[in-house]
């Protein structure tokens, strides 16, 4: 029950049915489960602990805020992990493998709609880290990534509804893995990642 609790209330915070700052109740939640508080409190902590929720002290527990301040962090964060997931990654690549990481670059240059590029630019990043053996390393990459995509929606809707025909960073990236340039792809893959920031002034990476 604690894992439907979870799942449940992870897709509504991410969706943005539950919006930032959002307070929710331990009875609400349980009767609307049929179950008892022990498996909320559980389903709770967990969501503490991704970042999604926040405790606050004798005021029971709310939807985590997403501010610019966070999501830079976050950024940061993603950048620095994913660039190193990379180069511990593209030293295990196959050629199916990196075949298979063009493909989906690809895939993002041929979706029609938001919905569609977002999904085919998930499956881009996870594939370029995909070979990286560091377990911890990966798990916590999946916390950050969830965390960046959740802000990038809370914090500028109309952007993250929109979508490039065509990204020059991933084809920077493509290119320096192609030519066997590990650390070049990874400082591609970082100034992509943190390109994404909403409260930078930057330029548009797309054409």
């Amino acid at each position: 029950m604690s894992d439907r609790i979870f799942a449940d209330l992870s897709r509504r915070v991410l969706s943005g049915d539950l919006a930032p700052g959002s307070k929710l109740r331990q009875d609400e939640i349980a009767t609307g489960f049929q179950a008892s508080h022990v498996p909320v409190r559980e389903a709770f902590r967990r969501l503490e602990a991704e970042g999604l929720l926040e405790a606050l002290p004798r005021r029971g527990v709310r939807v985590a805020v997403m501010d610019a301040a966070r999501h830079f962090e976050v950024l940061e964060m993603r950048a620095a992990l994913e660039s190193l997931a990379l180069h511990h990654a593209a030293e295990r690549y196959s050629r199916g493998h990196m075949a298979r990481v063009v493909q989906a670059d690809r895939a993002c240059s041929l979706a029609t709609d938001a919905e569609t590029w977002e999904a085919a630019n998930r499956d881009f990043h996870r594939l370029l880290i995909a070979p990286c053996p560091l377990p911890h390393l990966m798990q916590a990459l999946e916390r950050l990534q969830m965390l960046a995509q959740w802000g990038g929606r809370v914090l500028a809707p109309q952007r993250a509804a929109s979508y490039p025909r065509e990204d020059r960073d991933h084809r920077a990236i493509l290119q320096a893995l192609q030519e066997g340039a590990i650390g070049k792809a990874g400082e591609a893959l970082a100034r992509h990642i943190r390109r994404a920031h909403v409260g930078r002034q930057i330029i548009d990476n797309y054409v």
